[in-house]
């Protein structure tokens, strides 16, 4: 499937061909963190599947106590986070992070990870009444 996407304020943008099947929820803490949601939503593609059609985005090299390196881009204007890549063989598959993708309603998850991190609330999200607004 071809894809597009940018950062919310547009700088950086980018287009991918990616397999709609590979999407996946995060509930690891480090993503947690690094959105300040309860999860985080992915989707794999090769390095090489993924064209980047606007300005740079900026790098964090986030180290985990095992000494593993991932590569986390995001938009130096507006902070979105865009993609997630490892180092050395690692950085053959790239992240792109979804809600960056313009075509991201056509993506479902079909997997989940680190769920002994999952907030026992996850999954009970359609009882919640909606805002007056929605």
């Amino acid at each position: 499937m071809r894809i597009d996407g940018q950062c919310h304020c547009g700088e950086v943008t980018y287009t991918a061909d990616i397999d709609p099947d590979a999407v996946s929820i995060c509930h690891c803490t480090d993503c947690q963190r690094l959105t300040g949601s309860p999860y985080r939503v992915t989707v794999s593609a090769p390095r090489e599947a993924v064209t980047l059609t606007g300005k740079a985005p900026k790098l964090y090299v986030k180290t985990a106590e095992s000494g593993r390196k991932r590569l986390q881009y995001f938009c130096a204007q507006c902070g979105s986070p865009l993609f997630v890549t490892g180092t050395d063989e690692d950085a053959q598959t790239w992240g792109i992070r979804w809600g960056s993708i313009n075509q991201r309603a056509a993506l479902k998850p079909t997997r989940q990870s680190w769920c002994a991190s999952a907030m026992n609330w996850f999954g009970e999200t359609s009882a919640l009444a909606p805002e007056p607004r929605d």
